[in-house]
């Protein structure tokens, strides 16, 4: 299970050294795609995309097309090189609006990588919806 966040450099050529606990857990290859209504990057095991894709084939034709250009499409399995760093393509960083640093983010199954100020600005929107959730939570 995936938690914590943590800062990381993108370097020139759009790599990032993951933390190696999130590299351990996701395995020797995983999957990186844009994230789910969020405007960042998700990385998830081959094991979790495996069963994700397979939830997405049982929905009705319609959302399982929207998913599949949404999300299938965007996915690119990916190795650390030897010094733990992975390739995010030029693509999704565009898209998540990431260029020099990252916000890794651990999300339960998955994790996220952000651009830090995008990722202020989503929670900053979120605090009522947070309220909600912790009252439901009786926290």
């Amino acid at each position: 299970m995936f938690s914590g966040m943590s800062n990381h450099a993108v370097d020139a050529k759009g790599r990032i050294v993951l933390p190696a606990k999130f590299r351990e857990e996701l395995g020797s290859s995983f999957y990186i795609a844009r994230g789910f209504g969020n405007a960042c990057i998700q990385a998830m095991s081959t094991e979790e995309f495996g069963k994700l894709s397979a939830k997405i084939m049982e929905l009705p034709a319609d959302k399982a097309m929207a998913l599949q250009y949404a999300f299938t499409a965007t996915a690119v399995e990916v190795s650390p090189n030897a010094s733990g760093r992975v390739m995010l393509p030029q693509a999704l960083r565009e898209y998540a609006g990431i260029d020099g640093n990252a916000l890794v983010i651990g999300m339960n199954n998955r994790i996220e990588i952000w651009c830090p100020q995008r990722f202020d600005a989503f929670i900053s929107a979120q605090q009522d919806t947070i309220a909600e959730a912790l009252t439901l939570l009786r926290l």
